[in-house]
């Protein structure tokens, strides 16, 4: 069984897609997931479409499926709280035509935070901008993420994903991306990966499944913080997460890392990414006890 497991790579106003599939194959990935622009602002460059259809050209001389790339939707989207909704609405609309004008097919979505309305008002307020957003012409699929539960966050249960999907009209057009960081900190026993998959498939569907976001977590279980750590050697740990990228119920869903970047020990500000070691680990399917400093020796 072919897995496809990438990271998350840049996007830039220069190269923008080429540079995020010449990233992608420079850590041997298959697939990956970016950002059109800042997750923390509003600044976005005039896509470009020779540069795209430069970058769907490498994707094919690479075999890598365009459908299985994975958007990620900024940071300051909130559809859950009345400050700024307008404003997440909108940019929400604008990232789906970006995506729609890339040729990519998922657009990953934090749910969104209250911030003190509650859950049921927050869940209603998801719901209208969703149905504001997405109608039966929308190419692209809204992915709700997982989320661990930190604050006011919406999404930190199937529950409460499934109400949002049962609210918006065009609900076929939504999907789910799971992140296993989120999963555990929320309080799911993911270790038991049958179990947790028949209530994700009584809850909502597998087949709404699009992506998942294979990270390991620095908190135990029930924590509520989402605080990614590198595969492994977490609290979650290889045995499981590999569970996710080989379980057969699982083939063929892109599975996307979000895990640190490694700090330099002479230098805390300079970092490097560890998608290239860790990718390789999960394909030869054995613990790299020594990951790190394999990591900090080839970047030096």
């Amino acid at each position: 069984m072919e897995i496809i497991i990438g990271s998350h790579v840049s996007f830039n106003s220069k190269e923008q897609l080429i540079a995020s599939v010449k990233e992608a194959l420079s850590y041997g990935a298959n697939t990956f997931m970016f950002y059109t622009g800042a997750p923390q602002n509003t600044k976005r460059c005039e896509i470009d479409e020779n540069l795209t259809k430069e970058a769907k050209k490498l994707l094919e001389e690479n075999h890598i499926n365009i459908e299985n790339i994975i958007v990620h939707a900024p940071y300051i989207i909130n559809l859950a709280n009345p400050t700024n909704y307008d404003f997440s609405t909108e940019f929400l609309e604008e990232e789906i035509k970006r995506c729609e004008s890339l040729g990519m097919k998922y657009l990953v979505l934090h749910p969104g935070s209250h911030v003190g309305l509650g859950e049921e008002q927050g869940i209603k307020n998801i719901i209208k901008a969703l149905n504001k957003v997405i109608n039966e012409n929308t190419n692209v699929y809204v992915c709700l993420e997982t989320m661990a539960g930190k604050g006011t966050e919406i999404g930190k249960n199937f529950d409460e994903l499934k109400q949002i999907i049962d609210g918006v009209k065009c609900s076929e057009k939504i999907k789910i991306c799971m992140d296993t960081c989120h999963l555990n900190d929320s309080g799911y026993n993911i270790k038991d990966i049958d179990l947790l998959l028949s209530l994700f498939d009584e809850k909502i569907g597998l087949n709404k499944l699009a992506c998942i976001h294979i990270n390991d977590s620095k908190n135990i279980i029930g924590s509520h913080k989402d605080r990614h750590e590198n595969f492994g050697f977490g609290e979650i740990g290889f045995n499981t997460l590999i569970k996710y990228i080989n379980h057969p119920k699982l083939k063929g869903i892109p599975k996307i890392l979000e895990t640190p970047y490694i700090k330099d020990d002479s230098n805390p500000k300079k970092t490097y990414p560890p998608y290239k070691f860790e990718i390789e680990m999960i394909k030869q399917n054995k613990f790299n006890e020594n990951l790190i400093e394999d990591i900090k020796n080839y970047y030096k």
